[in-house]
């Protein structure tokens, strides 16, 4: 019969602490708010991207490794980034081009193939 009577005490301790628990602290938060799911990317929306903001990302790590879908939207931003380049550089190599025209000037060097110093 004292058997009894302790486990009933230690079933009501057992169920007031974990509705403590459970309740909380009153206005105090159980748990800290948990930060969101996805980081916003470090990568500049105003500027080109440069190389210190590749350097400076970091991807944040999933249970299985990194989240496909971040990880492709900063792929897809910089090859888009890299296809612009391209083409400006392809451009301005285009618009150079007859300002580039071999030289009759002596001392210049021909840098095709087979080209000697005039």
């Amino acid at each position: 019969m004292i058997v009894f009577f302790f486990l009933m005490i230690a079933l009501v301790v057992v169920v007031a602490a974990v509705t403590l628990a459970v309740i909380g602290g009153g206005s105090e938060a159980v748990l800290p708010e948990a930060e969101p799911d996805r980081v916003a990317d470090s990568l500049p929306e105003t500027r080109p991207v440069v190389r210190a903001d590749i350097d400076a990302l970091r991807l944040p790590v999933a249970p299985r490794g990194y989240r496909m879908a971040e990880v492709d939207d900063v792929l897809e931003r910089l090859a888009a980034e890299l296809a612009e380049r391209d083409a400006r550089i392809a451009q301005l190599t285009a618009a150079a081009a007859p300002a580039a025209a071999p030289s009759d000037a002596p001392g210049h060097v021909d840098l095709t193939k087979g080209g000697e110093e005039r």
